[in-house]
């Protein structure tokens, strides 16, 4: 019998590419919404790839794996499906360049005043212009840059901060001994000792019960004075109430966040609602992005295609990547 790969949601413009990517010898179903999808298709479905709302889990009667589009599965009952016999994985090769350039994009623009100008310049073209006026104004290669999280990202990023002779140590206690060795940088043993030395420092860490909140009222503490502080991760990694004190203390300079703890970013919170308001404290010393750190069209054309052929591995040839709920996965009777 055919196996069958569901897509619950995917513009048709996909289509095409997924079926390239799992291969031949599948019966390939498309929808652009989940709720579009029939109940026989969820229960037909010997794969899943891309979205899977929790209120259509318990229709699933064949599926066998789940991929889900992205790096991040923090949104997904891992421990539920799991139990049920659906392997989860993830998309971890796609977006890497993208992001890593995103925070090295953000830290420049901080590093350089590039905002600061730009804003500044608009508002009074002749007065603004003072090409020595630079707030944030950095040599990199006296800087160290930091990064929480030495995964494929974090390393990519590091590598790119290498490039401008910077200084760069990680804090990754899941990073095994010697792998600072194997490209060059330094280890840092705990995040206070990491938070001390830098002047940028950028996160890079899957959003955990461990890393939830991690860069709260302790580790801005624990910082340099006048770091800046990039996050291109998850946002509730970073406690933004505490970047707000942080920040209007003077410990943290500057922060470029592309990614927050409510998205869209919710007007209720302090720091929001100071940048927002763009008050004199806060002015330049913060640049948010709307989660868009991943996007090109390149990267959503890999993140397509690569889940996709995650699926078509496994039903075809047993063979298992990214899987993220091992610890859970028990076999489908």
């Amino acid at each position: 019998m055919t196996m069958r790969i569901l897509w619950p949601s995917l513009p048709s413009e996909f289509h095409q590419l997924s079926r390239d990517a799992v291969g031949s010898g599948f019966r390939t179903e498309f929808s652009a919404k989940p709720e579009d999808v029939t109940d026989e298709q969820w229960a037909e479905a010997d794969a899943v790839v891309g979205t899977l709302p929790a209120q259509y889990i318990d229709k699933l009667r064949k599926c066998r794996i789940f991929v889900k589009y992205g790096v991040g599965y923090d949104d997904v009952d891992i421990e539920r499906l799991g139990k049920l016999g659906v392997a989860v994985c993830n998309t971890p090769d796609y977006g890497t360049r993208e992001v890593a350039d995103h925070a090295i994009a953000l830290m420049m623009t901080l590093a350089k005043s590039i905002a600061y100008h730009d804003q500044e310049l608009r508002d009074n073209l002749k007065a603004n212009w003072r090409p020595a006026h630079n707030p944030f104004g950095r040599r990199l290669s006296v800087c160290t840059f930091g990064v929480v999280g030495m995964g494929r990202i974090g390393t990519a990023a590091a590598r790119r901060a290498k490039a401008f002779d910077m200084d760069v140590v990680f804090y990754d206690p899941y990073q095994p001994n010697g792998y600072e060795l194997a490209i060059g940088v330094r280890r840092a043993d705990t995040l206070s000792e990491l938070m001390g030395q830098c002047d940028f420092v950028s996160i890079h860490a899957p959003l955990t019960k461990e890393t939830r909140g991690l860069i709260g009222s302790d580790a801005l503490a624990a910082a340099k004075r006048g770091l800046i502080l990039i996050n291109t991760a998850r946002g509730p990694i970073v406690d933004i109430d505490a970047l707000y004190d942080a920040m209007k203390d003077g410990t943290i300079l500057a922060a470029g966040l592309d990614v927050l703890p409510e998205e869209p970013a919710n007007p209720q919170s302090r720091l929001i609602a100071a940048w927002q308001k763009n008050e004199d404290w806060l002015r330049h010393r913060l640049v948010v992005t709307p989660h868009s750190a991943f996007y090109t069209p390149e990267s959503m054309r890999d993140n397509r295609a690569f889940a996709s052929r995650t699926a078509g591995r496994f039903l075809r040839d047993g063979r298992l990547e990214n899987c993220v709920n091992k610890q859970f996965l028990v076999a489908r009777g």
